[in-house]
């Protein structure tokens, strides 16, 4: 062969070698790069068991903005590990740990997953834990957010509801003293300030009541309570009432049932409903209380042949202070407190309330408790026997 071909063979070969080895330097870099990317987006065994014990939704971010862990909480985030975050704020919180270095916190609001257009207020905080790593904790505060702003209805519902009985005493004393020569006038002032003193004084229990029975997570007093007595119990607190208004209390149904609580929320929860039954029932109906035992519940229903209740007022009834009918549970002195207290006093013995009710046809209220068995002795402790009442008795 030629010289000058062997040269060039010797030259192509080389280039060939070149190129190869070049090849063969650039391609272990990249693999070193993308081994050492792997290496920094490796999560540590310890700190995914860490995310599993975290309460607060939360993952861990990579250098991309890419989920690459996340703890069980945080599906309701819609967090899916290789997918990014889709909450712009959380985008910015996280990028802003990664490049500020020191952990980052705000308050803000989010969607409820990717599709959802509910929002929850949230406390989110993020902190840069590796070079390409970034912890992100999410804490729901929309249940907080709500018993605050429920507090602060109370206070200012309650706040409204004393200043009409107060006011009404301040003016009263001030006509006392401007007719304090007249004995008959002085009377009159004098009975109408203690129906107000009566009424406020009902208020404030009724208040400290339902804050005692929303404030505790449990019964304090607990043990076998007899149907048959807080039935009886109920009526005869207001037997007068019922007579003054001409309604006839009617009592039904089961015997011999007994649940687990406190007799004494019981009977003031039985008897709210009872008062109102009678509040709003014409002259010469009846009230009927009507008591059925299942194999799991106890279930205590006032029927009333009252004006009834609209439709568009029945998810409200039991709100505090609501008033389906304003002018007439002002006249009948309603506090509006009692189905408060009665839905609250029921949720604490782990039972419900139902209403049906149509306009001008009545409304049946049924307490609904969990039933027990009946005591080994025959008396339930804690609770004395009650007289018979006068309530006309259906069975």
């Amino acid at each position: 062969m030629h010289s000058t071909q062997l040269g060039l063979l010797a030259l192509a070969l080389g280039i060939l070698l070149g190129v190869g080895v070049t090849l063969v330097v650039v391609l272990a870099f990249r693999a070193r790069e993308r081994a050492l990317r792997e290496q920094s987006r490796a999560v540590p065994p310890a700190l995914i068991a860490a995310l599993d014990v975290i309460d607060d939704a939360s993952a861990i971010v990579d250098a991309s903005g890419a989920v690459v862990a996340v703890s069980a909480p945080g599906t309701w985030l819609g967090l899916t590990p290789g997918q990014g975050l889709h909450e712009a704020e959380l985008r910015e919180l996280v990028k802003a740990a990664r490049l500020g270095g020191g952990a980052q916190t705000q308050t803000m609001r989010i969607r409820r997953g990717r599709i959802s257009d509910e929002s929850r207020l949230v406390v989110a905080r993020a902190a840069r834990i590796a070079d390409r790593l970034t912890l992100l904790i999410v804490r729901d505060i929309s249940e907080q957010e709500r018993l605050q702003q429920m507090r602060q209805d109370f206070i200012a519902n309650t706040s409204h509801e004393l200043k009409t009985p107060v006011g009404a005493i301040g003016l009263l004393a001030e006509a006392m003293d401007s007719a304090s020569d007249d004995p008959d006038q002085v009377r009159r002032f004098a009975g109408r300030m203690s129906a107000e003193a009566r009424r406020l004084g009902e208020l404030t229990a009724r208040i400290m009541n339902l804050s005692k029975l929303q404030a505790a997570d449990e019964l304090t007093e607990v043990g076998d309570v007899a149907i048959d007595e807080v039935v009886a119990a109920a009526i005869e607190q207001y037997q007068v009432q019922a007579g003054s208004a001409e309604v006839v209390l009617v009592r039904g149904g089961d015997r011999g049932l007994h649940v687990r609580g406190s007799a004494t929320i019981l009977v003031e929860a039985l008897g709210n409903l009872i008062a109102n039954a009678i509040a709003y029932s014409p002259r010469g109906s009846r009230v009927g209380i009507g008591v059925r035992g299942t194999a799991e519940a106890v279930e205590i229903a006032v029927t009333d042949q009252g004006i009834g209740i609209a439709e568009a007022d029945q998810q409200r009834v039991f709100e505090r202070f609501y008033r389906a009918d304003q002018a007439r549970s002002r006249r009948t002195g309603g506090t509006g407190l009692g189905l408060a207290i009665v839905k609250h006093a029921v949720s604490r013995h782990g039972g419900e309330v139902r209403l049906w009710s149509q306009p001008d046809r009545g409304s049946t209220f049924t307490i609904r408790l969990p039933r027990t068995d009946a005591p080994l002795t025959g008396e339930i402790p804690g609770r004395r026997k009650k007289k018979g009442s006068r309530a006309v008795d259906a069975a």
